[in-house]
Formats: C-alpha cells, structure tokens, sequence
C-alpha cells in the first residue's frame, strides 16, 4: 500500500457494524506504518464543501480508482489502521487530488489557530 492508494478495509458504520468499505490512503504514520485512511462513499448528499472532495466518472483519475459509481471521499471519516487491516488495493487517486485533500485536512486542524 502506499499513499493516494484507494484500499479496501473493515470500516465501523454509523449502526456499529463493520464492513468492508472503499477508503482512502492518506498518508503511512510513524513509528510502525500504520496508515491515516479516509472513508470512501456513493452519498454525494453527504459533501461538506471546501473539506470533502467528490470523484466522479467524468474525472481524469476515476478509471485508476477502482471505484464503479461516482463517489465522494470524506475526510470526515478517518481512521488510523495497521497494515494488515487493508484488505488490498483497488486503484489510486490522481498526486493532485492527493494534495488538495492533504490541504483541506490540514487547513480544518490548523483554522484553530486562526
């Protein structure tokens, strides 16, 4: 795995459940490499703007995704997982893309600051 990679793991839902769920890569942490993953899901409706970013099949990278519907990554939705809790990778999202939401996470956790 590596960043911007799209994987699938076991993810908690909002009822408890957990199930497999598209997620995004965000960036491997120290000291052990388990990775910062966002959520992946097809409720569009659910955007917060400026924060959240939608992929869609119009989108240069949505054919390296992996993903089949248009889709929106919720940086909302984090989680910290080991390695071996990736199921495996399914695509990746474009370097720029990867940026941009990089950017819109830091901007939330710094605007304290402000």
């Amino acid at each position: 795995m590596k960043e911007a990679s799209i994987v699938l793991t076991p993810l908690p839902q909002a009822d408890g459940t957990v199930k497999n769920r598209p997620a995004l890569v965000l960036r491997e942490l120290p000291p052990f490499g388990d990775f910062l993953v966002c959520g992946i899901s097809t409720q569009l409706h659910q955007a917060v703007p400026g924060f959240d970013e939608t992929i869609s099949r119009g989108d240069s990278d949505f054919s390296d995704s992996g993903l089949v519907a248009d889709s929106l990554i919720r940086l909302g939705f984090l989680a910290v997982l080991p390695r071996r809790r990736l199921i495996g990778a399914i695509g990746q999202i474009a370097h720029a893309r990867h940026a941009r939401l990089l950017h819109n996470l830091c901007a939330h956790l710094l605007a304290y600051l402000e």
